[in-house]
């Protein structure tokens, strides 16, 4: 754990110098709840609670996809990653530093729409809503992280940047982020259930809600979990293989 740690300060010394890739991560998510959330829900407190929400998964996408997508991706180039991956304390400690830094980063991102949502609009929980929505946020970030290492591992930094952004923009489409929870088209209704940010934001409705998840979602967002982790282990071991033998 203090190796993680260590590894977690490094990250975070290295994000805060580029003070561009906090911004970045929060201006979506930020710029959706003020475009599109506060004039047309501002006003209704069910639908403003839906739709900040939906714009917090939103944040925790956007930190994890491009923050490991992009950030694995340009490490992979850099001479320091090969030479902590020599080191006999193994990838374990460095990839949980990853995780702790990028979980951090996500939370950050999540600021300017909890502030924008409690200001602008009349958007409501109880703290105990809050305080679930925040573990829900912990869990959903998982397939995201999964998805943005098994990105950053198999891709040059240049493609890697290309592939996060056209998966991410699908993925939030797809799985209705940008509607409310009944209000989706009829395609994206199909579809929704069967991608990972359909159950990621229904975890973050029915934390901060009385929502109840479809299980489909739920059942899907565990097979994405587990297919992702797959991809990713597997893309790590390809990388260490190709480098190291």
């Amino acid at each position: 754990m203090p190796l993680a740690l260590v590894h977690a300060r490094y990250q975070l010394l290295e994000i805060v110098r580029i003070p561009v890739a906090v911004v970045g991560s929060a201006f979506f998510p930020a710029a959706a709840m003020l475009f599109f959330v506060v004039p047309f829900a501002g006003d209704d407190a069910v639908g403003a609670t839906y739709a900040t929400a939906a714009m917090i998964t939103f944040a925790v996408m956007s930190a994890n996809i491009f923050q490991y997508g992009v950030g694995v991706a340009e490490d992979r180039d850099q001479p320091w990653n090969p030479y902590t991956r020599t080191l006999p304390a193994g990838p374990a400690p460095r990839l949980a530093g990853r995780i702790l830094a990028g979980l951090v980063l996500t939370y950050l991102s999540m600021i300017p729409v909890v502030v924008i949502a409690a200001v602008g609009t009349a958007a409501r929980v109880t703290t105990t809503q809050f305080l679930l929505g925040l573990a829900a946020v912990a869990v959903i970030s998982v397939p995201f992280t999964l998805l943005g290492m098994a990105i950053g591992y198999s891709l040059p930094s240049k493609a890697a940047v290309v592939v996060a952004q056209v998966v991410f923009f699908p993925l939030a489409f797809g799985g209705g982020l940008l509607s409310g929870p009944d209000d989706a088209p009829g395609f994206i209704k199909a579809v929704a259930p069967y991608l990972p940010t359909r159950g990621a934001v229904e975890l973050i409705w029915a934390a901060v809600t009385d929502w109840r998840p479809d299980p489909r979602a739920m059942v899907m967002l565990v097979v994405w979990v587990v297919a992702l982790a797959a991809v990713a282990g597997w893309a790590y071991r390809r990388d260490e293989g190709r480098r190291f033998t």
